[in-house]
Order: structure tokens, then C-alpha cells, then sequence
């Protein structure tokens, strides 16, 4: 008998759900409001360093050059930003989510088995320029003090600032985060504001819009790399957009962002005027505070370290994300997630918080300046948007869009990302190396963890559950047999219900026999689309086996303790089995049966006959389960209950020896 449920969530889960129908789907004016404060707190205080950086490269500018730079700015706004994430990418979603591994969920069935590769690869490099953002943000933002006081402390107010982000991340931002919308939006007129003032003043830079100036410049120029290393700077937030589709809807991010653009060229187009009407600028002035009234200053620096807290806290709510969705797709050891709220997306992961803190502060002390932060800034992330861009080529294929079309969306942006690329290279040896460093142990990580579990999984062997389902029912009922358990639970690995692991029935049968009134097995399956949570029951035999496959949404953490709970409450509802307690002194006063969880760990053997190369992986993966948090753990099980089984894997590739017997 199967019997198929629709799992009932638990409270966090069912509010969840409440925030996604209430401000997801819908495009409302408080919904506009909380996209703004989510989604482009990375891109909009791009400004805070983008021309600064461009007037770095070529401190000897002229007219044409600031001209060209800003066209530069605004068409990669427009091609990266607008046409491949806003128009092309945020269509991809899984189940509304958006970001690269959801991206791969779409893909990772279609053929061609290597496609986890260029997913990992944007994912790691992701995550690395998440180090760097919060630190070269906050920085950009507390060097503004120098306007007022050129001895101002910046490094110690910067590694205050963001100790205190990381530190409040345990708590959640339930209670600031409504205000992000509000600051976020007064932050963008801002910008709108401060760069109009300033058009007047040199009306030719409104010639920034034709797209000949852009070309000019970087022909006119033999440093045109230096050029878009720093324009690039302009759009490194265009893959958060991507991956924040989940939290606000493809609509509502649509429609702010034409609001935001606009206040982006502004603010560009008048530190743009600026420059040229000044002529020159000494070194280290900032023209993002330069345009500024001098009256407004004190408050200009405080709204930019407020914007740049703001997209720190966003960046790190990414990045728990993408790790949370690592552990879902099994691309990383499943680690211990909080959730200090009940908004979408609100999760915590001490040991990445603890990481992140680390990369950041290790990112201020190294470099000390934003400007030093700049040439070390956007390597990384160009590599995640290349990545993007082939998973987003095979999703558009698979979707049925005309090959033509295909062939030139994957031209025009390898193009446009690769001369990037080769632009940003060349700051690797001014700090593109610490980034690439960071995206390297992370990609590695990812890579070993998956290869290991792949080879694990290939030497486990299942049997037919039905040729022991006589012996099962006998041991259930032989007294002779000390009871172990009233019920006991199982977690399996097979993803068959009629196939399950020889080691699972060696436990019942033959190593200790277990008698129960009642047998569980339980499957834990993770499922493409993000939110799903349900299970399906099989009775192999009435009132004694009962085998379970629980299906979870990538980014729904396990809690099969809670889970199994509900279940058995549905089971015990519908007739299908009496948990009441079988010892005549506890059936008499109506006491349920006790559980015990039984988790079979299987241990890489030293005597498995495969190559050393196997051998090196599973020892890696060996010390990647210590990262990781224990089995029971990490499937929520009640710990006090639950019994550790450890088995030999035995890994045999090659071909083995047999003794011989002599006379």
C-alpha cells in the first residue's frame, strides 16, 4: 500500500509561505520598497568607487576620457546588468529562485555530465567576492572622513563597522530590515540628486550616451585594459541581482531597477561633469564625496556607510544562501543552519559567518585602502558571470529558444565577460590573487566533496528489500529475541523504496537481531525546485514495516525527527498503525512506544584495492566530515536516540589476490 502526503510544515515554514504569496508574486508599492532595500544594495554604492577608480588609471585625463569611461559605465550597465540579468536571466528561475545553483538545478538533468563543473566554479567565485564587497564597500564608504579630516583612523572605525555586521547576522534583521527599503530608496534619490546638480557644469558629458565615445576611449587608449578593469566595478553586482530572484520576484526587481539605473547614470554622469570642469583632481579624492555640498558632507558619509552596511548584510544573506543550496545539491558537508527569523531567506551558518568575518577583516588589514581593495576587486566576480552565461546558454536551448538566437547570446556575452576577464587578469598580481585564492579552496572543496560521495555511492551495495520481508516479519514476532527497541528507525540512502542497502538488513538480521514492533525506513530525497516538503508512505508489512521517502526542497533543511513525528501523526489518524506500546504494563495505560534512529556510517577501508588516486579523494573526504557537522545532526535527529553503526566501504577496482590453500 502507498499512501501519498502533502507534509504539513512547521510554523517557520507556513510563515514563510506567507511572506512569498504576500510579496513575491505581487507587484505592490511596499513590495518595490523591499526589492530596493534587498536586491541593489551591491550595485548601488558602486558609485562610491567606480570613478574613483577610473581616474586612478589615468590621472592626466581629459574630456574625451571621462567621456568615454562614463559611456563605458553605461553601456555595461545596459548589455550586462539590464539585458542579460534583468531581461534574460531573471526568466530562469526554479520555482521562482534564481542564482547559479538554482540555475544548474534546470540544467544539471540535460546532457552533458560535466555541467556541476562551471557551477561550482561560479558558485566559489561568487562567495569569494563576497569576502571582499563588504570590506572594500565599508572602506570606500568611512574614507570619506578623510574630507574632514585627513588623519581620520579609516582602518580601525572599518574592521569596527564590520565586526559588528557579522556579529549581528546570529539575531537576524528582522528588526532593521524594514527600515532597508525606506534608507535604500532615500540612498538612490540621493545619488539622482548629487549628480544633477552637476550636469550643468559640463553639458558635453551627456555625449557619455553614445556608444562611439566607449569604443573611442578604449581604442584611443593602450591601457584600455586598466580602463575596464575599472568600469567593470560598475556591474559586479548584476549576480546577486540574479540570485535575490527568490526573495522578490522577477516583476518587482524588473520595474526598480529601471528606477535605479537612472539614479546610477545620474550619479555617473555628474561626478562625470564634475571631473571635467575641474580639469584635474589631486590624488586620492574621492569625486563620489567631491560633488557633494560641503554643508552636506557629515550627512553624505553617514547615508554611504549606511548604504554600504546595507549591501554587506545583503552580500552575507547571499552567501548563506548559496552554501545553504551547496549542502541541498551535495556540494558541500552539510554544516549547522540557523534561523534567527521568519522572513524569506533568513538563515545563519555559524562556520560560514566565522569564514566570512575572517576573509573580510584578513581583506582590510591586507590592503588597507579601497583603493588597493579595487585592484583586487571584480576578478572573481567575472568569472561567476562567464560561468552564468554557459549554464544560461544550455537553459535556453533546453527551453526551446531558436539555436540562432542561443548561438548569439553565448557570443556577445563570452565576448563581452572574456574581454573583462582579460581586463581584470591584469590585477592579479595587485590582489586578484587573494580573491582567485579564496574561489580556489572553495572550488576544491566542492569538487572533492562531490567526487567522494560519487565514488561512495557507486560501492554500496543494495539487495531486493522484498526477499527479506518473511525474515523481518519472523524476527518482529520471536520473543526469543530481546526486544532492542518499540520502534526502530532507519535511514537509508537508496533511492529505490524496493531496493535498500545489504548493510541496513546485515543490522536487522544478522548483527545483533533487532526485534520491533515496528520497522522504519526512512529516505531522504533533495529535490530540484527549492521549497518542497513531502513524503510518500509504502506499508511493506501491515503494522511492521513501513518504508518513508521524504522529499526536500534544496533549501529546506532537514529535520526528520520533526518530520517523522507528523507523519506517524497522519498514520496513526488514518488506522494505518498503533504506536501504543506492546509491554502489557504500558499498552494497558495507552503509553506509545519508544524510537531509536539507527545511522550506518560507512568507513573507508584500508584494505580496499583501488588506485591511489581513490585513495587521496576519500582520505580529503575523510577530513571534509569533520567540517561538517555528525549525520544525526545534520538530518535534525534527536541525538539521544540514535545509534551509530559504523561499517567498512571496501572499495575494489582492481583485481584481487585470492590465498591459496597448500597441502
Amino acid at each position: 500500500m502507498v499512501v501519498t502526503y502533502k507534509l504539513t510544515t512547521t510554523e517557520f515554514f507556513m510563515s514563510q509561505e506567507k511572506v512569498l504569496s504576500t510579496s513575491v508574486h505581487k507587484v505592490t508599492a511596499m513590495a518595490l520598497l523591499v526589492t530596493i532595500g534587498i536586491v541593489f544594495g551591491d550595485i548601488g554604492t558602486s558609485p562610491l568607487y567606480v570613478m574613483k577608480a577610473i581616474t586612478g588609471v589615468n590621472p592626466e585625463y581629459n574630456a574625451d576620457y571621462i567621456i568615454g569611461a562614463v559611456s563605458c559605465i553605461i553601456w555595461t550597465l545596459t548589455l550586462q546588468t539590464t539585458l542579460k540579468y534583468v531581461v534574460i536571466a531573471l526568466h530562469a528561475d526554479n520555482k521562482g529562485e534564481g542564482g547559479i545553483l538554482a540555475l544548474y538545478s534546470l540544467v544539471k538533468r540535460l546532457p552533458g555530465k560535466w555541467l556541476y563543473i562551471p557551477a561550482v566554479i561560479g558558485a566559489s567565485t561568487l562567495i569569494a567576492d563576497g569576502v571582499i564587497t563588504p570590506a572594500v564597500t565599508v572602506t570606500s564608504a568611512i574614507e570619506g572622513v578623510r574630507a574632514l579630516d585627513a588623519s581620520a583612523p579609516v582602518v580601525p572605525v572599518v574592521v569596527i563597522i564590520i565586526t559588528a555586521v557579522f556579529f549581528v547576522q546570529q539575531l537576524g534583521t528582522k528588526a532593521i530590515g524594514r527600515w532597508f527599503g525606506p534608507f535604500m530608496l532615500m540612498w538612490f534619490l540621493m545619488l539622482g540628486v548629487m549628480g544633477s546638480l552637476h550636469l550643468g557644469a559640463s553639458p558635453v558629458i551627456f555625449k557619455a550616451f553614445n556608444p562611439y565615445y566607449a569604443v573611442k576611449v578604449l581604442i584611443d587608449y593602450p591601457f584600455w585594459f586598466l580602463i575596464l578593469g575599472a568600469v567593470f566595478l560598475c556591474t559586479t553586482g548584476a549576480e546577486a541581482l540574479y540570485s535575490d530572484l527568490g526573495h522578490c520576484g522577477r516583476l518587482n526587481i524588473t520595474y526598480t531597477w529601471i528606477f535605479v539605473k537612472i539614479m546610477l547614470i545620474l550619479n555617473y554622469l555628474g561626478q562625470g561633469a564634475w571631473l571635467i570642469a575641474e580639469g584635474s583632481v589631486a590624488p586620492g579624492i574621492n569625486p563620489f564625496y567631491a560633488i557633494m555640498p560641503s554643508g552636506f558632507l557629515v550627512v553624505g558619509i553617514i547615508m554611504s556607510t549606511g548604504a554600504a552596511i546595507i549591501a554587506s548584510q545583503a552580500l552575507l544573506s547571499g552567501s548563506f544562501t548559496i552554501f545553504s543550496e551547496a549542502m541541498g545539491l551535495d556540494f558541500w558537508p552539510r554544516l549547522k543552519v540557523k534561523y534567527p527569523s521568519a522572513l524569506k531567506g533568513q538563515l545563519y551558518i555559524p562556520l560560514v559567518n566565522s569564514f566570512l568575518y575572517v576573509g573580510c577583516i584578513v581583506t582590510v588589514l591586507l590592503f588597507r585602502t579601497s583603493s588597493a581593495m579595487e585592484a583586487a576587486y571584480g576578478l572573481a566576480i567575472t568569472i561567476t558571470m562567464l560561468m552564468t552565461t554557459l549554464l544560461l546558454g544550455f537553459y535556453l536551448r533546453h527551453k526551446g529558444t531558436p539555436q540562432w538566437l542561443v548561438i548569439l547570446f553565448m557570443v556577445l556575452f563570452i565576448a563581452i565577460e572574456g574581454v573583462f576577464l582579460v581586463s581584470n587578469m591584469f590585477k592579479f598580481m595587485h590582489g586578484g590573487w587573494y580573491t582567485l585564492l579564496l574561489a580556489g579552496i572553495i572550488c576544491a572543496v566542492m569538487l572533492f566533496w562531490r567526487r567522494a560521495r560519487n565514488i561512495r555511492n557507486s560501492f554500496i551495495e543494495y539487495k531486493p528489500f522484498k526477499n527479506s520481508l518473511d525474515i523481518i516479519h519472523d524476527i518482529s514476532r520471536d520473543s526469543e529475541i530481546p526486544k532492542y527497541s518499540s520502534n526502530v528507525v532507519y535511514i537509508s540512502k537508496s533511492e529505490s523504496p524496493d531496493m535498500v542497502e545489504s548493510k541496513l538488513l546485515y543490522s536487522i538480521i544478522n548483527k545483533h537481531p533487532k526485534r520491533a514492533d515496528h520497522y522504519w525506513v526512512i529516505r531522504v530525497h533533495y529535490d530540484d525546485a527549492p521549497d518542497t516538503l513531502e513524503y510518500k508512505c509504502n506499508v511493506l508489512i501491515p503494522h511492521t514495516l513501513i518504508s518513508i521517502d521524504i522529499t526536500l526542497g534544496f533549501r529546506i533543511q532537514p529535520q526528520v525527527s520533526v518530520y517523522l513525528r507528523q507523519i506517524v501523526e497522519d498514520l496513526v489518524a488514518a488506522g494505518d498503525i498503533d504506536l501504543t506500546s506492546r509491554y502489557p504494563s504500558l499498552h494497558n495505560h495507552g503509553i506509545a512506544g519508544d524510537f531509536r534512529f539507527i545511522i550506518i556510517h560507512r568507513v573507508f577501508s584500508a584494505s580496499s584495492n583501488c588506485p591511489a588516486s581513490v585513495r587521496f579523494i576519500m582520505g580529503i573526504y575523510g577530513i571534509l566530515r569533520h567540517v561538517g557537522i555528525s549525520d544525526e545532526k545534520a538530518l535534525g535527529l534527536d541525538t539521544s536516540s540514535v545509534t551509530i553503526e559504523n561499517v567498512p566501504l571496501i572499495i575494489n577496482t582492481n583485481h584481487a589476490r585470492r590465498i591459496k590453500r597448500i597441502s
